[in-house]
């Protein structure tokens, strides 16, 4: 990532400018989402209750304002990337892996043994953007409650279970050799 840019936890004074983030970030898709995917954003109070938690990250441009956003939750010890957005003017640009590295840095520190998304299966920043950071798909018969859930919520919006898949990331802790 470029060192116009910083990750860091957002504050409560990112919050408000995330939901046109998210907005933005969506028009990506052009025509292939359905309206009421594309005007669906996460909810204020929970990106609130995200930040009060320490679950939120924003990438900050080069005069200070969010350009992209992760958010996550906590489930036992397993971490959720519930939303990834970058400004599509500052895409590729390192900032997606930023911020997914940050969430993977939170969860090593917090004891999780794997990050997990659901995400679209065939739209190059999504699944294939996830493998290439260290992601796999997981087979539909490993899903778990949650995932399945996840992705009857999505499908309940709009959203193609067909185009759509889960994705895990073991996490490793790096140890070091001792001589």
């Amino acid at each position: 990532m470029s060192t116009e840019y910083v990750v860091r936890l957002a504050g409560p004074e990112h919050v408000d400018q995330l939901p046109d983030i998210e907005r933005e970030a969506a028009t990506r898709f052009g025509d292939s989402l359905p309206g009421s995917v594309l005007s669906h954003v996460t909810p204020l109070d929970s990106l609130t209750a995200a930040q009060q938690a320490g679950l939120l990250w924003v990438a900050l441009g080069p005069a200070g304002a969010p350009v992209g956003f992760a958010v996550a939750s906590i489930c036992g010890r397993r971490a959720h990337l519930d939303e990834l957005d970058v400004l599509p003017g500052h895409g590729r640009k390192g900032i997606g892996s930023a911020l997914v590295e940050a969430v993977e840095d939170y969860a090593l520190n917090s004891g999780c043994v794997e990050i997990t998304l659901t995400t679209f299966r065939d739209v190059p920043w999504n699944a294939p953007f996830y493998a290439r950071v260290g992601f796999e798909v997981i087979p539909e018969q490993e899903l778990g409650a949650q995932l399945v859930r996840r992705l009857s919520d999505e499908a309940a919006l709009g959203l193609e279970r067909s185009r759509r898949v889960a994705m895990r990331k073991p996490l490793r802790r790096l140890t070091s050799a001792s001589t």
